[in-house]
């Protein structure tokens, strides 16, 4: 690997592929990661609220817990760590260049756009019933062609969403 350039993207897709391979072999399960975020609010809503949490259908039927799929949403954080410190990417920036280049370098108007970002993705999530590693990747794995289907919607989605909010590039 070269110096701050990250990985190479054929060898990183070549891990996933191994990684999605083992994750049905050792644990019998395709990989997904949706349902652990909404366990993970399910375990900070049994703090403050544990009445409320039994009364939920959803949570009756995926009860919050650290099962297989939490340990893989860790697991993605660690990798991501050691992929970007072992490449020589890694640094700590609030604001990503592009960024800060196209929106300028407020923090808080950063995070309140990730935030709304993240609900919407994780809305579209829970109405998929699924993630874009459980529909997209793993689907592609099993040769459905709803999975292949969802990947191409998902790239073309990137292209578009990444065109309006960055531009076409090179415009300088």
């Amino acid at each position: 690997m070269q110096e701050g350039k990250g990985w190479n993207p054929y060898l990183a897709g070549g891990l996933s592929g191994i990684v999605s391979i083992l994750s049905v072999w050792v644990t019998g399960h395709y990989l997904g990661a949706s349902t652990t975020f909404v366990r993970a609010s399910g375990m900070v809503e049994k703090i403050f609220a544990p009445e409320k949490l039994t009364q939920l259908e959803y949570f009756v039927r995926h009860a919050p817990k650290i099962d297989w799929q939490f340990m893989v949403v860790i697991g993605i954080m660690i990798g991501a760590f050691a992929a970007a410190v072992t490449s020589g990417s890694f640094r700590l920036q609030a604001v990503p260049d592009m960024w800060r280049e196209r929106f300028g370098p407020s923090v808080a108007k950063r995070a309140a756009v990730a935030f709304v970002g993240g609900i919407i993705a994780l809305f579209g999530v829970r109405l998929a019933d699924g993630c874009p590693s459980g529909h997209g990747l793993s689907g592609a794995l099993q040769l459905a062609v709803s999975g292949y289907i969802a990947l191409i919607a998902f790239f073309v989605g990137g292209v578009i969403v990444a065109r309006i909010i960055y531009g076409k590039g090179d415009e300088k």
